[in-house]
């Protein structure tokens, strides 16, 4: 199941999965609380396992209506599972009903193969984000 969370829901996978344990506070984003965006989580076991955040951001010469995906973890113990793309897939929908024109994303170089499978594409070549490693950027063109 995916739902609606608020940003402090976030920061356990956050933490954990991206920031190499920091602690909490060290894992808040300054886009957290913007007017428009929002958090999802997947939960399975009455836990939630996979998070990502959206929020209203146009990706230089793609256009307005743009979306961008940020802070998306899934707890490696249910990694590969299928939660990450229920989480992507109700984002793609509810965003589609809002009608927003594209989600986009700075994307892990091994999260790649992930997000291509859900229709993704590569619109930029590979690049360093210091202290976490390489990314690549993303985008999804939504369509009604």
């Amino acid at each position: 199941m995916v739902k609606y969370i608020n940003a402090e829901d976030t920061l356990p996978l956050r933490s954990s999965v991206l920031r190499d344990s920091l602690p909490f506070d060290q894992c808040v984003f300054p886009t957290d609380d913007i007017d428009g965006g929002f958090h999802l989580g997947a939960v399975a076991d009455e836990q939630i396992v996979s998070i990502a955040t959206f929020f209203p951001e146009d990706y230089p010469e793609q256009g307005v209506g743009g979306f961008r995906l940020r802070g998306m973890a899934t707890d490696p113990a249910f990694a590969g599972k299928g939660y990450g793309a229920k989480l992507i897939n109700f984002a793609v929908s509810a965003l589609t009903s809002a009608n927003a024109s594209y989600i986009w994303c700075n994307a892990r170089s091994s999260a790649v193969v992930f997000y291509k499978k859900l229709g993704f594409e590569v619109i930029s070549d590979e690049f360093e984000v210091p202290g976490i490693g390489p990314h690549f950027n993303m985008i999804k063109y939504l369509t009604a």
